[in-house]
């Protein structure tokens, strides 16, 4: 067999108010688990990559209500449309409590502060899920650096209030999560969750765990067998 790359890179493209990404993550979590039981010492480097569902709302946000009724006519509505991704989430472990959120945001702040701890730690997941739960399952909001600078100071990264507080001011990260989204969209990324797999495998939506981690088996597989043919063909 051909040696398997010593660290597997994987590109999530999401935002954190798509209840489907917060399912894919959990998915993608369960068959990382599969994976690191085979190879323990596995190097797992995971980025997340900014995708802004509702990039046109004001930076506050509207209210829920409102939001609701421009996207499915009303409130009722989208409680049935809603009823999949709830039996989707408690098969993923989650407790989505949709009639908690008050306001819908404008995430590119939300986005700021995931580039700010990768900036910080290799992995930004725990962020990313404290933002998931406190969102859907908590009603918290995402509106405001000092909403923003809680969670991520009760995300177990060590990102402390005043440090994510400080990042936010400055606009620092705003470009960089500008030229994310449109790489994402200029590989034709139109819906999210979105993953990438050694930056060679693509898996659109949230896939159950054994498809991603026949993703995950394909493209290591690749990627391994590179070097041996460039190397053949010199």
């Amino acid at each position: 067999m051909s040696p398997t790359p010593a660290a597997l890179h994987i590109d999530i493209v999401s935002d954190v108010v798509c209840p489907w990404c917060f399912i894919g993550k959990r998915h993608l979590d369960a068959a990382l688990a599969q994976v690191r039981a085979r190879e323990p010492d596995l190097d797992v480097r995971v980025r997340w990559q900014p995708f802004e569902l509702n990039p046109d709302l004001p930076a506050d946000g509207i209210d829920r209500g409102e939001y609701l009724a421009r996207k499915f006519g009303d409130r009722n509505a989208a409680a049935t449309r809603y009823d999949r991704v709830r039996v989707a989430g408690e098969r993923a472990g989650i407790a989505f409590a949709f009639e908690r959120i008050e306001r819908q945001p404008n995430t590119h702040d939300a986005h700021r502060l995931i580039a700010f701890a990768h900036s910080q730690h290799d992995d930004a997941s725990p962020l990313v899920e404290r933002l998931f739960e406190a969102y859907f399952c908590e009603g918290r909001s995402l509106v405001g650096a000092e909403a923003l600078a809680d969670l991520a100071a009760a995300s177990g990264l060590g990102l402390t209030r005043d440090a994510v507080l400080a990042h936010l001011a400055s606009g620092g990260s705003s470009q960089e999560v500008q030229e994310a989204e449109r790489r994402a969209h200029a590989i034709g990324v139109s819906g999210v969750p979105f993953f990438i797999f050694e930056r060679r495998l693509a898996v659109s939506g949230a896939q159950p765990a054994d498809v991603l981690v026949q993703a995950i088996d394909e493209a290591r597989s690749v990627a391994a067998a590179e070097p041996a043919r460039a190397s053949s063909a010199s």
